[in-house]
């Protein structure tokens, strides 16, 4: 991020000296005022001390700070001989205490630890304007002058803009040097004309220098009443500095204009640096402005952030201009953290989020907080592992939008998408337990229902994959019907377990490449193996591969529902490898004839897309596909013969005489599952 222009060479006197003649008396305040930067410098400046300031230009700092009685033996010195004749004649006789002297502070004639405090407020910035070699060199001699004239225990306060080349080369010189170094953010004083960015103060304090390597001692304190936070290295500081600046740019672009793309950010907790807070902030011009709905903040409920009105753009977009106002902030609470109820966000929220109001919001207008329900929800981590194939992840108990709760398996790599999820059973009361007392308490974890509901399916793409499954022969009798049917992807198990139950002579084989999620699904969510289930811990890629080397048409029906781990390709489902050709010509070996192929495909590249589906139009003659509403899924059917073609209304049909002949008396059916629905709305590719 460029924050001064390099055009000039700013470390030349020649410069500064046509610079302070053409400004004349008035005083350019390098990075701020006095009343932003006083209560930083009261914290290490005290009355007795000798201090130095380099650079001092013709700012009002050194004065303001003698009139104030912060400390008078100050000592200005700067290159520019028209500055120092003009400060001389400004405060030689009102300030006798304080001098103004011609030098150059990388040669200096102080002697050896004369100074308690160097202050220098805009000229290291001024100076180290790239990192070409020359420039380094002179900054090294700078700082090495800096450390000659300051006694142990002394301190150099820098103000800076903070340019990440420009801190983490004064970090590294001085943390090297056994110094302590701490950053302050100062705080602003509300007035953005000169300055967007936030401006801060290194505090480098000198220390004997150790033989060997001593440990670094590295601070940030984000404001000046906050306590300072320690990072264990130079670049994590610099991030934690560059951070700060990213949301000082983004709070003045939307104080200014109205956003047309939502804007995200994360606000994190400052003991841990952990995410605590993420935000987006939806603009929704074609919403009437009137004097109360210029902005509101919605807190999401806990458990509730990965749905689509939540955890997709375009429903936060619809959730915005349903709730009425031209701005909405949208909140989602991280399972890391710990909430004190509505209210204690509130109480938190409320500074931050005023940074994000639109422009022209009434002054003192009161600003609603929204949610569902009026509570922030409930979630219960009941298991946090590492797998070393799937990384972190977490199963979850959490409280949907009704009085159901569901348990939710999700990789922390991609914390916002769900990779399986469960309904939770109310567990059944003791014989002659009383019915609890309804109140508004949270519920402990031992109170929340434990019993899995295997007749629920949370995924749309699983209620297509089972409707595809219609595909196969006559829905009436399909349930009874001996199946072979592979399963690509475990996850939590409710897919496979579906189909298990639901058709009766079906036997499931799946292939899991993780041995990690077996015990996952086993513990937490009702999964078993039997007589016609059966987990193969392996690639995919390695298990179909064999299959097709020892027989071919095994399978009525071959199911993949695997994620990738590589986010960068544009596709997360499945990985690359599973949609190559060679590969999908073993898929096709393996697959009887009249059998299905489903694939459930997320792909945001239009591109890789397209080559996906030419593949697959090449190997399968038939191929229908069904776009998930709200989501990136599609769900594609393919299968080996084209003489089964059907229209999308012959589809719908067959899906729901299926659904019919899966609704048996005594069987538990959600009422949520249309079958029909499924495959009526899929395109013939």
């Amino acid at each position: 991020m460029e924050l001064l222009p390099r055009s000039e060479d700013f470390g030349s006197a020649r410069y500064w000296d046509r610079f302070f003649q053409q400004r004349g008396q008035r005083p350019f305040e390098w990075y701020g005022a006095f009343p932003e930067l006083c209560p930083v410098l009261y914290k290490y400046v005290r009355p007795r001390d000798k201090v130095l300031v380099v650079g001092c230009g013709n700012s009002e700092l050194s004065e303001q700070m003698y009139d104030m009685g912060m400390c008078e033996d100050i000592v200005n010195i700067d290159i520019s001989d028209a500055v120092i004749r003009q400060m001389q004649e400004r405060s030689g006789s009102r300030r006798p205490k304080m001098s103004y002297v011609l030098m150059d502070m990388l040669q200096m004639d102080f002697p050896d630890a004369q100074f308690q405090v160097v202050l220098d407020k805009g000229t290291l910035d001024a100076i180290l304007t790239d990192e070409e070699e020359a420039t380094l060199v002179k900054v090294d001699r700078m700082f090495a002058e800096i450390s000659r004239v300051l006694q142990v225990g002394g301190r150099y306060l820098c103000v800076s803009l903070a340019q990440a080349h420009v801190l983490k080369k004064t970090v590294e010189y001085f943390s090297q040097e056994g110094w302590f170094v701490r950053v302050h953010q100062v705080a602003s004083s509300g007035d953005k004309q000169q300055f967007v960015l936030p401006v801060f103060v290194y505090v480098m304090t000198k220390f004997r220098k150790i033989s060997g390597s001593a440990p670094q001692i590295l601070e940030i304190c984000p404001e000046e009443q906050d306590k300072p936070m320690r990072v264990e290295s130079a670049e994590r500081l610099v991030a934690a500095v560059k951070d700060r600046q990213h949301y000082a740019l983004l709070c003045n672009q939307l104080s200014k204009i109205p956003c047309g793309e939502q804007v995200s950010l994360d606000l994190c907790d400052k003991e841990s640096g952990k995410p605590r807070y993420t935000l987006h902030v939806v603009d929704s011009p074609s919403v009437k402005t009137s004097r109360d709905n210029h902005f509101a903040i919605f807190i999401i409920p806990q458990g509730r952030e990965t749905e689509w009105l939540f955890g997709m753009e375009e429903g936060r977009r619809q959730l915005a201009t349903s709730a009425g106002f031209r701005r909405l902030v949208t909140v989602s609470l991280h399972r890391e953290q710990h909430y004190e109820g509505m209210a204690g966000i509130q109480a938190e929220l409320s500074g931050k989020v005023m940074e994000l109001a639109p422009p022209g919001l009434p002054a003192r207008q009161q600003v609603p907080f929204l949610s569902v329900g009026g509570d922030i929800g409930v979630r219960t981590v009941q298991h946090h592992d590492t797998s070393p194939l799937s990384g972190e992840y977490v199963v979850e108990d959490v409280k949907g939008d009704s009085s159901c709760y569901f348990r939710r398996l999700i990789f922390l790599h991609n914390r916002n998408v769900v990779q399986s999820e469960a309904r939770l059973l109310a567990p059944m009361p003791h014989p002659g337990q009383k019915k609890r007392r309804r109140d508004k308490k949270k519920p402990s974890p031992a109170e929340l229902p434990t019993a899995i509901d295997k007749s629920y399916l949370c995924c749309e793409h699983h209620k297509a994959m089972v409707a595809g499954l219609s595909l196969l022969g006559d829905p009436d009798s399909l349930p009874g019907t001996p199946l072979a049917v592979l399963v690509v992807g475990l996850g939590g198990g409710s897919l496979p377990l579906f189909i298990h139950d639901y058709f009766s002579q079906a036997h499931v084989a799946v292939v899991e490449i993780d041995p990690s999620m077996l015990e996952v699904s086993t513990r937490w969510f009702g999964f078993f193996q039997g007589d016609r289930m059966r987990v193969h811990i392996s690639d995919g890629l390695d298990y179909v591969a064999k299959l097709a080397a020892e027989a071919p048409a095994q399978y009525d029906a071959i199911m993949f529902d695997v994620d990738s781990k590589d986010l960068t390709v544009g596709m997360s489902c499945p990985p690359p490898a599973f949609v190559e050709k060679p590969f999908l010509q073993k898929v096709k070996t393996i697959l009887k004839s009249e059998g299905v192929f489903v694939l459930n495909l997320v792909c945001r590249d239009a591109r890789l897309k397209e080559s996906v589906l030419a593949t697959l139009r090449e190997l399968f003659p038939l191929l229908y596909a069904r776009r998930i509403e709200g989501e990136v899924n599609e769900i594609l059917f393919c299968q080996p013969s084209s003489r089964g073609q059907q229209d999308p209304t012959e589809l719908g049909a067959r899906a729901q005489a299926l659904e019919g002949a899966l609704r048996q008396p005594g069987r538990p059916w959600d009422s949520s599952y249309v079958l029909a629905d499924m495959l009526q709305a899929v395109k013939i590719l």
